[in-house]
């Protein structure tokens, strides 16, 4: 029978099989990502064939689909492994605040420049607004400015007070949503406001680091009552890029994409050639500071250091 993967951890897969039934499963030999080595072959949101046998308790997973897309990561920097984070993904959500911890936008750009690598629509959900002070508000505002005007949908929330959780909800219907954003952004909060009865864990923020525990330890995907899925995911605290070569790069930056092909060379890099319409928009304020320097990091593959892009 066939069934979809809805939550791993490590050892163990659960599906959940066409007739609505759970499974327990285990993978049947090793399954590579187009040669690449992976810690987790089999990722939440694959369509899996399994095999039963009576008698036992847990499944066998003998086939992964076709995937229609996928989005990985680097395990650790410099590391030559990959992680699945999620498959056949509808939308990613980006969970990002101004309050604490703080979202840092060379992350943001990272994640936003994977997605576009994956073609995966990306939205950008500022929460914890209720936290806000005035500084906390004119970040925010800075940071909205910075991405409507590359072109990316936002939507400010509060898991807390539920400010616009019923408008987030209705995106959410009947489509596979990837939920991600730094540990202690308020993901499984948003959750439990999204569907109480889920009863995704919520963590604590440490007061001295700002920094959030990590409450979710593996992906896992929960069904909504509204339609449609949600993959909540660990906290990620850095995002290496991998999977494309960096001259596509900028193809992966919506504002840049858009004007690319007006610079003088095709194989413009926008770091140092003349006639660049990139360069010449950044230049006269057109394209943010912040993404066209952390566009030169990812083309550079620097390792990324969290520096708010108002002291880079």
């Amino acid at each position: 029978m066939e069934g979809i993967v809805i939550k791993t951890t490590g050892s163990w897969i659960t599906v959940r099989m066409q007739d609505n039934r759970k499974v327990d499963c285990k993978i049947k030999g090793q399954f590579k990502i187009h040669g690449k080595k992976s810690t987790n072959p089999v990722a939440v949101g694959d369509h899996v064939e399994v095999l039963e046998t009576p008698g036992q308790e847990a499944g066998l997973i003998n086939k992964i689909m076709e995937r229609h897309n996928y989005i990985i990561r680097k395990s650790k920097k410099l590391s030559k492994i990959y992680h699945v984070i999620a498959a056949n993904i509808d939308q990613a959500f980006l969970i990002v605040t101004a309050a604490f911890p703080r979202t840092h936008a060379g992350f943001m750009d990272r994640f936003l420049t994977t997605a576009e690598a994956y073609h995966i629509p990306a939205t950008i959900i500022f929460n914890k607004t209720d936290l806000y002070d005035e500084a906390m508000q004119e970040r925010h505002n800075e940071l909205e400015t910075i991405y409507t005007g590359a072109g990316y949908p936002v939507l400010s929330v509060s898991a807390f007070t539920g400010f616009q959780i019923e408008i987030l909800r209705c995106m959410m219907a009947g489509k596979i949503t990837l939920l991600s954003g730094h540990s202690g952004v308020g993901k499984s909060a948003l959750i439990n406001a999204l569907q109480p009865d889920l009863n995704a864990r919520t963590g604590i923020i440490s007061d001295y680091h700002n920094k959030g525990k990590h409450t979710t330890t593996f992906a896992e995907m929960f069904e909504l009552n509204s339609g449609g899925f949600i993959i909540d995911t660990p906290g990620i605290r850095e995002f290496g890029l991998t999977d494309f070569r960096k001259e596509e790069v900028a193809e992966r930056f919506p504002e840049f994409r858009a004007i690319m092909h007006q610079c003088q060379f095709s194989n413009c890099t926008h770091t140092h050639e003349p006639g660049c319409a990139v360069k010449a928009a950044f230049e006269e304020g057109k394209i943010h500071p912040s993404r066209y320097r952390n566009y030169i990091s990812i083309f550079n593959d620097e390792e990324f250091d969290e520096i708010d892009y108002r002291e880079q």
